[in-house]
């Protein structure tokens, strides 16, 4: 099929010459088109220009294409959600008022809440159970123009269900529009069995989990929450290394609750991406920066927890480059809304309306290792593209917490027309 999308008010592109994340200045240059269109055949971006180059370039397409109007309206890349913890069990809306009542996410954790709760109900729940209700969320994120998800396990701390959380998001990259891209994260939490044991539930995670995800074929990345109380940046280095060794690419939950060191550890350990970094140090960032580490912030953590946020402004004028995320859980952000998380950074993390943009194209794609398919429009790339129903993309961010989302076509294919989930193709 071929779609031609014309007469949009702004066409966001996301082009550049830099080859790699964005950083500094770089993460504000947007490269809009004013009165542009975007030529799509089959799964992948032919041009973006106006609709006079277009025509001049390749007739015989345009004459062809299928003609959606934007007249209006702006387009950009589809979202890229690159953190979210996307296939669980239960919901712990209890834990939200104990919260408000004063409880710490420790505190909480600490009494059998937590990590812990949610992972007693994904043990629980079956692998049907768990596909349909995580379909359902990737629907509601697909109508708010997410176009690619990242899903950590990391609810099982045994084999069994931490391959059903990974086998279930096998099946909806499979089966569901969005691209699902998979992150082993047995060492989200310590066992209750294991508490006093801890080294020897890393050894577990090393020498029989990760060598089973690698052959299987179930990640592609493996993650670990670096934090007092639930591993050190020691367990944390050996369970990256040997993730490494098997083939899987390190992240790291990092500087959450207490500066622990986690940012200074992603850097030395060659991590794609440090994440949260709430509290992240002066050199942690540094370290960051100098060794191209992406950090992705989670502002909407930030918010339910009552926290404070990560310092985003200061990450990115010292030369980080910044995707931004969900972190789409039960426990902590349990939101499917990254229009609203990129309110968010806006708000409170002194980031510009065009660097949101770019955290969650550009820079969340590099995140997950495809910067180089998707996360910009630009001849070649695969043809994820959203229109939304606002004038200009100043508007995004004034009309907050909104879902202006109006059309996503994913893969060359509409999926969601005038704000409706069309009927999925992909499912059997």
């Amino acid at each position: 099929m071929t779609i031609l999308i014309k007469n949009a008010n702004e066409v966001i592109t996301l082009k550049s010459a830099v080859q790699g994340p964005r950083t500094k200045g770089q993460m504000g240059d947007i490269a809009v088109v004013e009165n542009g269109s975007v030529l799509m055949e089959g799964n992948s971006i032919i041009a973006v220009g106006s609709i006079a180059q277009l025509e001049a370039d390749f007739p015989d397409l345009v004459k062809a294409a299928e003609v959606i109007d934007a007249s209006g309206k702006i387009v950009m890349p589809g979202l890229v959600d690159c953190h979210t913890h996307l296939v669980h069990g239960g919901t712990r809306e209890q834990e939200f008022n104990m919260r408000l009542n004063g409880a710490t996410y420790m505190e909480i954790m600490n009494a059998g809440g937590g990590i812990h709760a949610t992972t007693k109900w994904t043990r629980e729940t079956s692998f049907e159970d768990l596909y349909r209700k995580t379909m359902n969320h990737l629907d509601v994120f697909l109508k708010h123009g997410v176009t690619t998800v990242e899903a950590k396990s990391g609810y099982g701390l045994d084999w069994e269900t931490e391959k059903k959380q990974l086998e279930v998001a096998k099946e909806l990259q499979a089966t569901h529009d969005i691209d699902v891209v998979s992150t082993f994260m047995g060492a989200h939490a310590v066992p209750r069995d294991y508490k006093g044991r801890e080294d020897e539930f890393v050894d577990v995670v090393i020498h029989d989990m990760l060598p089973k995800v690698a052959e299987q074929n179930l990640a592609e990345f493996n993650d670990v929450f670096c934090e007092k109380g639930v591993f050190t940046p020691e367990q944390s280095r050996r369970i990256l290394e040997a993730g490494k060794a098997v083939g899987l690419t390190p992240k790291i939950h990092a500087d959450e609750i207490e500066p622990y060191k986690g940012a200074e550890l992603a850097a030395e350990v060659g991590a794609i991406s440090a994440e949260h970094l709430l509290v992240a140090s002066d050199e942690g960032i540094q370290k960051m920066a100098e060794a191209g580490t992406i950090a992705v912030l989670l502002p909407g953590t930030a918010f339910f927890l009552r926290a404070p946020f990560a310092r985003g402004r200061l990450m990115i004028d010292e030369g980080v480059p910044v995707a931004i995320s969900t972190d789409f859980n039960p426990g902590s952000s349990p939101t499917l809304s990254l229009p609203f998380i990129m309110n968010l950074a806006c708000m409170h993390m002194g980031m510009t309306l065009e660097e949101v943009l770019t955290a969650t194209t550009i820079n969340a794609a590099y995140a997950l290792n495809r910067g180089h398919q998707i996360g910009s429009l630009e001849a070649g790339k695969q043809a994820d593209v959203i229109i939304l129903d606002v004038a200009n993309y100043k508007q995004l961010q004034y009309f907050y917490g909104m879902n202006h989302t109006n059309t996503v076509i994913k893969n060359g294919r509409v999926v969601v027309q005038d704000g409706i989930l069309l009927k999925n193709q992909l499912v059997n």
